[in-house]
């Protein structure tokens, strides 16, 4: 396949990616909230019960594997990047190494990594995967972001990118502007616009193929603590009005990061962008906790409730399917049923 065929596999009709790529202390605090130990064995357990979910399969395209787990077999000895791979689903890798502290801009962050990548990247392919991510974090303060922060993620972005291709895998590209902070929507609608076109210049210098890539942004909200919070409407119209501005339309697609948002929120933000529809691009998702927040609860650590994680991932993956195309609501909310 096509580095472009492959990313319309992964956001084929109703689909997105689940983004299980949390790293070792982030999943460790995820096990917390629901008093499981993490070790290998839970942590394989667990993603093997979401990976071997037959009633999500209609609405995931892609799972983005941490390390760890693309090396893991599944409890009948496949390998897990395998097991994605005979059900249809395209196995991803993330490949950063963290935001680390820029040098000369207190407050803001890079994205490291780029060291290594390109054999890092091969062995990837080897073990399975077709698709990569990279993440750089931009902070909203009432003088960030800085120019210089913006231009430096995204040039690690670009080259991420172009590296990724060489390796015969799709980059999903993810330059995340947060969501903490006081700032309104308008304010992170500006620092969003002026992310994105930097980072569309950089993929320009670097000679990226734009239709082998997917972009994995972040919604167009208000900060956390902003005493005005937009609706669902107001949000689903600047983030598609922020993406017209920026985003080309040979990129096959967008699957947008829930970023702190709730489960309910994001699909339903997600599902009102799709009614604003047709878009040049698909717009889908790429979820972490917004697609695995109930399945962890339900399962609870017990293998005894491994069918009941199962049906609240199951659930969640639908909804958002269903928000793929604007059809998402109260009733199919309710209905809590794969």
């Amino acid at each position: 396949m096509t580095l472009a065929e492959i990313a319309q596999q992964i956001v084929g009709p109703q689909k997105g990616v689940l983004a299980a790529d949390e790293s070792s202390p982030t999943i460790k605090k995820r096990f917390d909230s629901i008093n499981v130990e993490s070790t290998e064995d839970n942590r394989r357990f667990y993603r093997e019960m979401l990976f071997r979910t037959e009633a999500a399969n209609p609405y995931i395209g892609g799972v983005i594997l941490f390390d760890e787990t693309l090396r893991q077999n599944a409890e009948d000895g496949t390998p897990l990047a395998q097991v994605l791979t005979d059900q249809g689903i395209v196995p991803g890798i993330k490949v950063d190494k963290g935001a680390k502290a820029l040098a000369g801009a207190p407050g803001e962050t890079v994205t490291e990594g780029l060291d290594g990548l390109r054999e890092r990247l091969a062995e990837y392919y080897e073990l399975g995967a077709r698709f990569t991510k990279w993440r750089a974090v931009i902070k909203i303060t009432d003088i960030l972001p800085s120019r210089y922060c913006i231009e430096a993620n995204a040039h690690g972005l670009a080259r991420f990118a172009k590296l990724t291709q060489e390796a015969k895998m799709v980059p999903i590209v993810e330059p995340e502007v947060l969501m903490s902070g006081s700032h309104t929507v308008e304010r992170c609608a500006e620092a969003t616009e002026a992310t994105l076109a930097e980072v569309y210049h950089q993929l320009h210098i670097q000679r990226v193929d734009l239709a082998g890539t997917l972009l994995k942004p972040n919604m167009i909200v208000s900060g956390d603590e902003c005493p005005d919070q937009a609706d669902a409407q107001t949000v689903a119209a600047m983030t598609v009005q922020t993406l017209a501005r920026t985003v080309p339309s040979a990129v096959p697609g967008i699957v947008f990061l829930s970023g702190g948002l709730t489960e309910i929120d994001a699909t339903r933000n997600l599902n009102e962008m799709n009614k604003l529809g047709p878009h040049p691009w698909e717009l889908s998702y790429s979820f972490g906790r917004a697609l695995q927040a109930s399945a962890l609860q339900a399962w609870g650590g017990s293998v005894d409730n491994r069918e009941a994680g199962q049906a609240a991932f199951a659930h969640r993956a639908r909804c958002n399917g269903l928000a793929r195309t604007g059809d998402y609501g109260e009733q199919v909310e309710a209905s809590a049923t794969a």
